[in-house]
């Protein structure tokens, strides 16, 4: 529960700033391009720090590394709370990034070493929804808290979060095994170094990077998408994404239980994400009156949802012992290439003119993420010693 936490504090964290766009530009006297450079500071910075700190949680252990994130985080958004200026936003955008690129490689390090195999899939699937929940549920408090009292107070709550977390981290609950084992086991300084399968963790990578631009495109552009493309009232569109991310949460949690009772990761993956794929096809071929759109956008989610636990199973299983900080350090780092090369793909779609090529691009992306995932559920099975080192 204490990584699941520290997990929905770090969406938490990353959707802070996104969420109060609409309220940062008169609090800071800056335009939405200067706001746009600061988010990419903060996933520029965590995709090129991320696969060096999975290094660094291998070494010194998850849990210290966990709880240096959760402070470096919580210092950010208090100085930003004392000192709301917009140089003050570009430096604590480049310490908060830094700070998420640790929680992956420690998160998934302290899951993969504390849990028993045959949990596994809950275990990540808790993981996942805990920060879904966590990035669900910021917009409407941070614009909340701005609105009310103004922006200081919404990211105080930001370090607020962080700060419960890091306590919670670091007294709560000492009798639990999810944090302890992960240090003992960590290589040492004169232990063998372990290998890295180059190629499986460089295609896992490519897969994080389209995962991230697929849903990308639904949470950050399906609305624009269907207003511009098919007439769709906004208040549907609204209502469809609404639905898309809640059913998201269900699905992670779904798809945990699937997980546990089933090798086959790969195939229930792809097969969960094909059949997304087919829904979207619907939602832009078939003129669907508003509660079949809304229920077709969250049986995507869904769907969509359910292929996380058995992606995070994918990477345990093609990461020796002891390498489980560094193989998700590196191949999550595919979701911050995903987060910085999304936005700039649909926006130029958009602005060409092709609204609906956003949806055609969705379906292209998940298409091509269900085949990759079911490719290398066959390479991890034609490789059985690693697969079996984690069993």
């Amino acid at each position: 529960m204490r990584v699941a936490a520290a997990h929905s504090v770090s969406h938490v964290h990353i959707m802070t700033v996104p969420a109060m766009l609409p309220l940062l530009p008169g609090a800071m006297g800056v335009g939405f391009v200067d706001l746009g450079l600061a988010i990419s500071v903060f996933n520029g910075v965590s995709a090129v720090a991320q696969a060096p700190l999975g290094f660094i949680v291998d070494r010194v252990g998850a849990k210290p590394m966990l709880m240096s994130a959760l402070a470096l985080g919580t210092l950010s958004y208090l100085l930003l709370a004392v000192y709301p200026a917009y140089f003050c936003l570009l430096l604590c955008m480049a310490v908060a990034g830094f700070a998420n690129g640790i929680y992956h490689p420690a998160d998934y390090s302290l899951l993969s070493r504390g849990i028993e195999s045959n949990r596994m899939g809950r275990a990540f699937s808790l993981h996942t929804c805990a920060g879904s929940l966590g990035g669900a549920l910021t917009p409407p408090v941070m614009v909340g808290l701005g609105v009310a009292w103004g922006v200081r107070w919404a990211f105080a709550a930001a370090a607020l979060a962080g700060l419960l977390s890091l306590a919670y981290l670091a007294f709560g609950d000492r009798h639990a095994a999810a944090v302890a084992p992960a240090a003992k086991k960590s290589p040492g300084p004169g232990k063998p170094k372990v290998a890295i399968p180059i190629a499986a963790i460089g295609v896992l990578t490519f897969m994080f990077m389209l995962l991230s631009l697929s849903t990308g495109s639904i949470e950050r552009f399906s609305v624009t998408s269907l207003m511009q493309g098919f007439g769709v009232p906004l208040s549907t569109a609204n209502m469809a994404l609404t639905a898309y991310m809640f059913a998201v949460a269900c699905g992670v949690l779904a798809g945990g239980f699937l997980a546990d009772r089933t090798s086959r990761h790969g195939m229930l993956a792809g097969g969960a994400f094909a059949a997304a794929a087919l829904l979207v096809v619907v939602v832009i071929c078939v003129p669907l009156p508003a509660p079949l759109l809304v229920g077709i956008m969250g049986a995507v989610g869904f769907l969509a949802g359910m292929v996380s636990p058995s992606r995070d199973m994918l990477v345990r299983a093609a990461s020796p012992a002891g390498a489980e900080g560094r193989t998700f350090g590196i191949v999550s780092t595919g979701f911050n290439v995903g987060g910085v090369a999304g936005p700039v793909l649909f926006g130029y779609l958009i602005d060409r003119g092709w609204p609906t090529g956003v949806l055609w691009a969705t379906v292209l992306l998940m298409s091509v993420t269900a085949i990759i995932v079911m490719l290398q559920e066959r390479r991890s099975v034609g490789r059985p010693g690693v697969a079996a080192s984690r069993a």
